[in-house]
């Protein structure tokens, strides 16, 4: 009898353990698993043309696509002038560009030196058209991974105001 017993127990104590020795346990926090679609087409690529980022290189033979054909700029910047483009500059483009930094999208500081006034004024009035038809403004899209610059509706001479406080940031 004590052999029945004591086989019994061995037998109960097998099935025991090799039926609950794994146990899952859940993650904390929320993740989702997915795959990617196999129907999904990739971003257009914009082919580099050089080393240097967009956002770093020197074009200032391109005037943009835009209204704007020509811009004259004096010598001595017009502080009136840059003070109204200051304002507007924080009440429509600081959500996304800081003036010294790297945001959304690029910093002023220094545009001038990278690029033609007109196209500065080009990208603030016409930036959907900049961004399809211009290589730079393209290839700066693709740099600021993909953020379009939206249209803040400003006249030429709010953008020429703009302009000018953006002389003031060199």
């Amino acid at each position: 009898m004590k052999i029945v017993v004591k086989s019994v127990v061995l037998i109960f104590s097998l099935l025991l353990t090799a039926c609950g020795g794994k146990e899952e346990k859940k993650k904390e926090g929320f993740s989702v698993d997915r795959e990617k679609a196999k129907t999904e087409k990739p971003a257009e690529a914009v082919p580099a043309t050089s080393a240097v980022p967009a956002s770093q290189r020197i074009d200032l033979e391109n005037k943009g696509v835009g209204p704007v054909k020509s811009v004259t700029l004096s010598p001595d910047i017009d502080e009136a002038l840059a003070k109204k483009g200051e304002e507007i500059y924080t009440q429509m483009c600081l959500a996304c560009h800081r003036v010294d930094k790297k945001f959304i999208g690029p910093a002023p500081t220094g545009i001038l030196k990278r690029r033609s006034p007109e196209w500065v004024m080009n990208m603030i009035l016409n930036p959907e058209v900049m961004v399809k038809e211009d290589p730079l403004a393209k290839e700066l899209i693709a740099e600021f991974n993909g953020a379009p610059m939206s249209n803040q509706g400003l006249t030429e001479d709010q953008a020429r105001s703009v302009l000018e406080f953006f002389r003031t940031l060199e």
